[in-house]
């Protein structure tokens, strides 16, 4: 349970009390017996009671359907072991793109070096002091101008175009240059000089359909790479008396792309999540992973349970409390941003009646309804108001404020849906589709805290 002494503050910037009297009010009531805490605060038998509940609530995993990964920014590469979401891979796959009004090399050109660079932005992972590899491998079948999810792959040629190990110890953004191999070097510099491969996009892509970008396997890490002018291949050169040195650069800036997961959960407590969509319950522990697309849906019908029971108050602080989580070690972030979307009894996302928008707990401080054109009264769809769910790393748990969605509740001005947890913010984008982060937390740590006042 929650200390007490943690809502001292809010208690008495509320309610203006002394600070001796709301410890007195909190160790006679120990928190735990609303009907014997009140505060007389002013004459006339005025009377405010002042009450701290903690509600239980049940969760379950669901591995998402169709889980879209493609154009997300960044090429998630990772290759994970843990002993409860099991086994993890990620290969990013992408178009190469050319600008076909850049000078291409002479004829009489001499190639000094050639790299594939890689523009990291994100490094999670255990053992960063260690080397971890990665390498570039050129598609033998092309992207196609469809979508792709998690699971989708390509074929591809096993020899490496380009691979390099790097030691990233604290570093988590930073250029990599991995040589190309001298056979391919040779070869694409060539086609630049005197080919018709590099007369269009069309051309070059014919020629170079993309790129896969491997991890090692074991190295227990995950990098992302982000796409545009810092990553791609770099050819420098020069010509015979001629000390300039001179570069061609073939980039992945506007160029299609997705990130392909394979998950091996054998012999863990998630290899009974065999099913799309569907709520799974995993022992002691639930946990979410993005880029795999195992979320967590949390039961929300003991809200209605405790407000069933309540007349003539208000809710001064409600959050949504998940944890402490787990610890996951030094280098390992977990998933920081999280939404609150309602979803039906198949976890299906709800959808909004004015645009099928998808619905979502809103921020404190927000309009939880708003009305139709009909004058109805509907949930709230605008997205960048929604509540978000941020990791704390000093308590190590993961909260949302979620009062003002409690006072709708209350009013009768919601129906209670469950909710499925999404890692997603509106500053950072969908972090389902550009990391492996994740989190793990005992199931008996999912709560939802209220502080609320009665007036008699």
């Amino acid at each position: 349970m929650t200390s007490c002494m943690e809502f001292i503050p809010a208690l008495r910037a509320k309610f203006s009390v002394s600070l001796s009297a709301v410890i007195f009010l909190l160790g006679f009531g120990a928190c735990s017996d609303p009907a014997s805490v009140g505060l007389e605060l002013a004459p006339q038998n005025s009377q405010v009671g002042v009450f701290y509940k903690e509600i239980p609530l049940e969760a379950s995993v669901v591995l998402l359907d169709s889980f879209n990964t493609t154009n997300a920014g960044i090429l998630i590469v990772g290759d994970e072991q843990d002993p409860y979401f099991g086994k993890t891979k990620s290969i990013g796959y992408t178009r190469l793109y050319i600008d076909q009004g850049s000078e291409r090399p002479r004829s009489d050109a001499l190639l000094d070096s050639a790299f594939f660079n890689l523009s990291t932005v994100s490094v999670n992972g255990s053992n960063l002091e260690q080397k971890k590899k990665y390498s570039v491998h050129l598609l033998s079948e092309p992207l196609l101008d469809t979508l792709y999810y998690n699971f989708s792959k390509l074929a591809f040629n096993p020899k490496p175009l380009a691979e390099l190990e790097v030691v990233f110890k604290t570093t988590k953004d930073t250029l990599l240059l991995a040589p190309l191999s001298n056979e391919a070097a040779a070869d694409i510099f060539s086609k630049l000089k005197r080919g018709l491969e590099f007369d269009n996009l069309f051309s070059f892509r014919k020629y170079l359909p993309g790129v896969a970008i491997l991890p090692r396997e074991g190295d227990n890490a995950t990098a992302g790479f982000s796409l545009g002018g810092n990553t791609g291949m770099t050819f420098y050169y020069h010509y015979l008396g001629d000390t300039a040195r001179k570069q061609y650069t073939i980039t992945t800036f506007s160029s299609r792309s997705f990130n392909g997961i394979t998950s091996d959960r054998r012999g863990t407590p998630t290899e009974v999540v065999k099913e799309y969509s569907k709520s799974y319950t995993t022992g002691p522990i639930l946990g979410m992973k993005s880029g795999l697309g195992l979320a967590m849906r949390i039961n929300t019908r003991p809200l209605d349970a405790f407000l069933d029971t309540l007349s003539g108050v208000v809710f001064n602080q409600v959050n949504f409390v998940l944890g402490p989580i787990e610890d996951q070690g030094e280098g390992q972030s977990p998933i920081s941003g999280m939404v609150m979307k309602f979803v039906d009894t198949q976890n299906r996302v709800l959808l909004s009646s004015i645009n099928k928008s998808e619905l979502h707990v809103q921020g404190d401080g927000q309009p939880q309804v708003i009305e139709d054109d009909k004058g109805k009264l509907v949930p709230n769809n605008f997205f960048p108001s929604v509540t978000l769910i941020n990791y704390e790393s000093t308590q190590k748990w993961q909260r949302a404020g979620i009062s003002s969605y409690f006072n709708a509740l209350y009013k009768k001005q919601l129906q209670r849906q469950d909710w499925l947890l999404y890692a997603i913010t509106p500053n950072t984008g969908d972090d389902f589709k550009r990391s492996l982060r994740q989190f793990k937390v005992s199931k008996d740590k999912v709560k939802v805290t209220v502080i609320y006042s009665k007036i008699k």
